[in-house]
């Protein structure tokens, strides 16, 4: 991905979900232990358990052993995941001098028929 997800913008104070799935895909593309993935999503243990335990389930993170350590690490899924993340932003703010925050109620006003 082009930009760094732990920089949040001034006026983006809370996070969507789809964005929290991003940073924490994005964490793991290397391989990550669960506490590294807490701390660098800045989730709290309870988000934490309920974000892995769904992306595992719907098979964007994996888990592995690692010198007797458990691991997570993004699948190609997630690596899609990923990218069509990173288009659909894009897209979104693309020359655009006020880009609108995906889950806020003015983006789904301006774009309803």
């Amino acid at each position: 991905m082009k930009g760094n997800l732990s920089e949040l913008p001034e006026s983006r104070k809370r996070r969507d979900r789809l964005y929290i799935i991003a940073e924490i895909l994005t964490v793991a593309k290397d391989g990550s232990l669960k506490t590294q993935i807490m701390y660098r999503a800045n989730l709290s243990f309870a988000q934490l358990n309920e974000y892995v335990s769904f992306l595992l389930k719907i098979k964007l993170l994996k888990v592995t052993e690692e010198d007797g350590r458990t691991v997570y690490k993004i699948t190609t899924k997630g690596v899609k995941f990923l990218q069509s993340y990173e288009e659909i932003t894009s897209l979104l703010n693309k020359d655009d001098e006020n880009p609108v925050k995906v889950n806020s109620p003015i983006f789904w006003l301006k774009r309803t028929p």
